[in-house]
């Protein structure tokens, strides 16, 4: 069922996608052929007056169709309101319309886990928890550090009760590579005083080899009102987008070393289907971080996407009339082929690094 509720998520996300392409089309009058959520074998269609309404076999991807170019279609070539025939900002409108669709639901989301099953919150503790030790002879180990451990402060430093103490005891270990510290750990009911020496890592810094995590109870905070959870969804949906920004920017820079954090629909799924087992409250919020990565992605210049047909037109309005097709046709086909081969590439290896696939190999 987890994995169910994660697949509807990831569907829904597409609809709406589509939803606002086609909503931006039909809206200014311009012709639209099929809406399909999906792609592969159709399980259900419905035909409408102007537009074909289908359920494809495959939930993970959604197109909207124009006659613009449909071989069948009895539309004269020169009819106004063909989607080719409209003016670029007509045309910009509709392409744009997907992401900007995305990011309003992923809004709407935000406020509807403030306003129903609130939001997560750490109520913070003093010190930072230690949630795992490395056994392989880390620098926590060597000192007595323990799984569930609590540092109450670190090289004479009171970390407090803050989420900023997991970055003060960060920097207290970074900046001592080789050095002895002092720690101040409470275990149980016990105040005990620590030496450590951490470790250098290859870039030069102090490593003691533990996971930490904050140290405090998880509640959650409901809005008061309409006005407090249309308020607090806006902080949310402001914290979410400049860090999915920031991921994005940081991938650029230093794809070599964080392309492999890149995930595909399979990993997607299964992220969503575990945090369903765990706390289906926190599908929104999962929700609302794909949509605005979905809007993000689709926005890039990159041949195939959004982001490049909005490319094309910035460059028909440029040069006052659009790149020759076989061109336009050129660098879409080879950007969908690329997209595709990238696709198959993340199923494959996420699949193979899914649990229970992992357990049929040993």
């Amino acid at each position: 069922m987890s994995v169910l509720a994660a697949i509807a998520v990831l569907a829904v996300l597409i609809f709406v996608h589509e939803l606002g392409h086609f909503m931006a089309a039909r809206l200014q009058g311009i012709h639209v052929n099929r809406f399909s959520i999906g792609f592969g074998p159709i399980l259900w269609k419905y035909q409408g007056p102007e537009t074909e309404y289908a359920l494809r076999g495959f939930p993970l991807g959604g197109f909207v169709g124009f006659p613009d170019d449909d071989p069948e279609s009895t539309i004269p070539p020169d009819d106004p309101n063909l989607l080719r025939n409209r003016p670029i900002l007509d045309r910009a409108i509709v392409i744009s319309a997907g992401v900007i669709a995305n990011l309003i639901f992923a809004y709407f989301l935000l406020v509807g886990q403030v306003a129903t099953v609130g939001v997560q919150d750490i109520n913070y503790e003093p010190g930072v928890l230690i949630a795992d030790v490395m056994t392989d002879n880390s620098a926590a180990e060597r000192a007595g550090l323990e799984a569930e451990d609590i540092i109450l402060a670190a090289a004479g430093r009171d970390l407090g009760r803050s989420p900023k103490a997991i970055q003060a005891l960060k920097k207290a270990i970074e900046t001592h590579p080789q050095q002895t510290i002092q720690l101040q750990v409470q275990r149980e009911e016990q105040i005990l005083t620590l030496d450590i020496t951490p470790d250098r890592s290859d870039d030069g810094q102090g490593i003691i080899g533990v996971r930490l995590a904050p140290n405090g109870k998880i509640v959650r905070r409901r809005a008061d009102n309409l006005f407090g959870a249309l308020a607090s969804g806006a902080a949310e949906f402001q914290e979410i987008s400049v860090l999915t920004a920031q991921g994005f920017a940081q991938l650029i820079r230093n794809f070599s070393e964080t392309a492999d954090q890149v995930s595909g629909p399979v990993a997607i799924v299964a992220i969503g289907a575990d945090i369903a087992k765990s706390d289906a409250g926190n599908l929104f919020r999962f929700a609302a971080l794909i949509s605005i990565n979905l809007a993000i992605i689709n926005i890039l210049p990159l041949p195939a996407l959004d982001g490049g047909q909005l490319a094309f037109l910035a460059i028909e309005g440029v040069r006052g009339k659009p790149l020759p097709t076989h061109i336009q046709d050129g660098v879409m086909q080879t950007g969908l082929m690329l997209l595709l081969g990238l696709g198959i590439f993340l199923i494959i290896r996420d699949t193979t690094q899914l649990d229970w696939v992992q357990k049929l190999l040993e």
